[in-house]
């Protein structure tokens, strides 16, 4: 099932180069991250990426129905490029322990942001936490398989030279088995050392940056409202949110604050998606 953009997505605002640059300006102002001295390499990544925006900017055009040039799919894995086998509620019990979890999972709808909630513990809480979410990990390692449609898909992006990129909140060993077992690779690959992570847009804004693209030239796919979906909007990105079950449907998803701009129940989807909104052009 494919559906449409959903009224309230920024979809159309996407048309014309110009709304490209003064949405993302205008709505998603840049993350302090850039600007860190402890992190110099995204920083010059986005200083070469912010001198391709703004000379844009001092230039006005004029609205078309073109299609938006597509230039790059960035893909969540787990529960994405691969089935998903992380029984996350489980996890989070084990690190929040029954009554918390409950607590929090009432206090937010989207789902629970665990790596926020470690970041607030005590150093000693923190390395239970993290030996935890670890070893879940490794578990889910040996289960790994890839999702049904990820390799035609990615086929189908090669063969249009649009590149893909994956950013993922696991850690590097299980992307680079990911890439090692399946033989596809993503480029850049961010996993969880990668800071911020999502729903942060830092890491789309530095593959953006690093592929020398706008934002509104991207779009993010997976299969999180909370992770993904937020991450994608927050970059300026177009977004397609992977929903398998149809648990999204749910009234407790109706007024959550980031909303995709599609919908899909299978990878198989996202490319009749990306054909009809998009110029796959090579």
């Amino acid at each position: 099932m494919i559906l449409k953009p959903h009224p309230q997505s920024p979809f159309i605002n996407h048309q014309s180069t110009t709304a490209n640059i003064l949405f993302l300006n205008s709505q998603h102002s840049m993350p302090p991250f850039f600007f860190s001295n402890s992190t110099p390499k995204p920083f010059l990544l986005y200083s070469k990426f912010k001198s391709l925006l703004f000379p844009i900017m001092s230039h006005s055009t004029t609205t078309t129905t073109t299609k938006t040039r597509l230039r790059g799919v960035v893909f969540d894995m787990d529960g994405t490029l691969t089935v998903p086998v992380i029984d996350f509620p489980a996890m989070y019990r084990a690190v929040l322990g029954d009554d918390e979890y409950r607590r929090m999972k009432d206090d937010n709808p989207s789902g629970i942001d665990i790596l926020h909630q470690i970041d607030n513990f005590p150093p000693h809480k923190q390395r239970h936490a993290y030996a935890t979410i670890a070893d879940f990990e490794r578990q889910g390692l040996d289960r790994l398989q890839i999702m049904p449609g990820a390799a035609e898909l990615c086929g189908l992006l090669d063969s249009k030279k649009i590149r893909r990129g994956l950013i993922t909140r696991n850690v590097k060993s299980s992307v680079d088995l990911f890439h090692e077992r399946f033989g596809i690779t993503f480029s850049p690959a961010l996993s969880r050392e990668f800071r911020p992570y999502k729903p942060d847009p830092a890491p789309l804004l530095h593959i953006c940056a690093a592929w020398e693209v706008q934002p509104s030239e991207v779009i993010m796919v997976g299969d999180s409202l909370k992770d993904d979906v937020a991450c994608g909007k927050r970059a300026g990105a177009f977004t397609c949110l992977l929903d398998e079950t149809g648990r999204y449907d749910s009234p407790e998803y109706a007024d959550v604050e980031f909303k995709p701009d599609f919908k899909v129940a299978s990878l198989a989807d996202v490319y009749s998606i990306l054909e009809e909104h998009f110029d796959l052009s090579p």
